[in-house]
């Protein structure tokens, strides 16, 4: 895939991407994740989903004992 081609798929101009090569602190890590989908570059293995998920248990069970004016009832969607 070229470089113009991959700007393309993710909707950022080539010298966003330019600069994402060169790991321009600036640039949302958000485009790093997406890009690395778009070349199917594997950033988590499912050893790490496990941890991960047991981690955001413990947080929601912690959460859990809040009081509801505390708590966000916010949910964020996370994926790409």
């Amino acid at each position: 895939m070229s470089e113009a081609e991959l700007a393309g798929r993710a909707g950022i101009a080539r010298r966003t991407l330019q600069r994402i090569e060169r790991g321009d602190p600036g640039c949302a890590i958000g485009l790093f994740f997406e890009l690395a989908v778009l070349v199917g570059v594997t950033l988590f293995d499912s050893d790490d989903r496990s941890t991960i998920t047991m981690h955001l248990d413990r947080v929601n069970d912690r959460l859990a004992v809040l009081p509801s004016r505390i708590r966000s009832s916010t949910k964020v969607h996370d994926e790409f």
